[in-house]
C-alpha cells in the first residue's frame, strides 16, 4: 500500500478519534451555537437549579423526562468536566460541577425546548 495513503488513513482515524471522550484530549460534551450538546447525536444539554454541586437531585420521574447525560463507570474528570455519581451508582457528566442532561422533548439537533422550562432547566453553556 502507498505510503501516502497510509498516513492519510490514519489521520483520519486519529482525527474521527479525537472527538471521542478521554481521547486525545477529546471532551464529554461539545459546543454548537454557544450551547453544550452530546457529541452522539448533538442533543442540547441542560443543568437543572435544583441540583447542588457535584450532585443531582433529578431522580425517579424526573430522570425519565430529564435523562442523564451518562458517563462511562471509568470515567475521569476532564478539565470542567467531573463525573458525578448518581443515587442508583450511575456516573453522569457534570460540567463546572453541575450535572447535565437530556430532554425527552427535544426532537432533533439544535433543539431548546428544554430552555427556562419550569424555570429551573437552563441550557447548559460553556
Amino acid at each position: 500500500m502507498n505510503k501516502k495513503l497510509v498516513a492519510l488513513a490514519a489521520v483520519f482515524l486519529l482525527y474521527g478519534c479525537s472527538n471521542m471522550p478521554g481521547f486525545l484530549g477529546g471532551r464529554p460534551a461539545r459546543t454548537v451555537d454557544g450551547v453544550l450538546v452530546d457529541p452522539a447525536n448533538g442533543m442540547t444539554l441542560y443543568t437543572f437549579d435544583k441540583d447542588s454541586v457535584g450532585k443531582s437531585t433529578c431522580v425517579g420521574g424526573c430522570a425519565t423526562n430529564w435523562p442523564p447525560f451518562k458517563a462511562p463507570a471509568d470515567a475521569k474528570a476532564e478539565g470542567d468536566y467531573t463525573v458525578v455519581t448518581r443515587e442508583d451508582g450511575s456516573k453522569q457528566w457534570a460540567y463546572k460541577g453541575r450535572p447535565l442532561y437530556l430532554w425527552m422533548k427535544d426532537q432533533k439537533p439544535g433543539d431548546r425546548t428544554g430552555d427556562a422550562f419550569n424555570n429551573v432547566w437552563r441550557v447548559a453553556r460553556p
